[in-house]
């Protein structure tokens, strides 16, 4: 079981450098724990991807529906209040935006206090030093 943080599920919805090797890893461990505001971060992401003429309609169309289907087969961390407390620690203590801090804030609550139990997957560095910082095991898939 791994947690999984946005960055790394938006590959596998659209082809991007990394969709292989973030493939591969969920492969390794199809079992995906992530945060109950992931599918609107996703979202988000594949919206700019389509403003910025990344990403044609249809594709997005596909993306969303993908993601749906990837959604139903995750475990969810809900916005409970020590999520919020978390969230509120790890802004103070790394260099996070207010996403990225309830992404770990969820990863936190998910390990039940063993962060070192439960791995990280993420493609973003900051969120992912911070992870490693707090104990976790980052798993970075990269091209290779």
């Amino acid at each position: 079981m791994r947690f999984w943080d946005s960055s790394a599920i938006v590959p596998l919805l659209v082809a991007q450098a990394s969709s292989r090797a973030v493939l591969e890893t969920l492969e390794a461990d199809p079992d995906v724990v992530a945060w109950w505001a992931t599918p609107i971060e996703c979202v988000s992401a594949l919206a700019r991807l389509e403003r910025e003429g990344h990403l044609a309609a249809r594709q997005m169309v596909d993306a969303v529906r993908r993601l749906d289907a990837v959604e139903h087969a995750w475990q969810e961390v809900q916005p409970v209040a020590s999520v919020r407390e978390s969230a509120l620690r790890v802004l103070r203590v790394h260099a996070l935006r207010t996403g990225d801090a309830l992404q770990l804030a969820a990863a936190i609550v998910a390990s039940e206090g063993h962060p070192a139990d439960l791995p990280l997957v993420t493609l973003d560095d900051r969120l992912g030093t911070a992870a490693e910082r707090e104990g976790f095991v980052v798993v970075r898939p990269t091209p290779g």
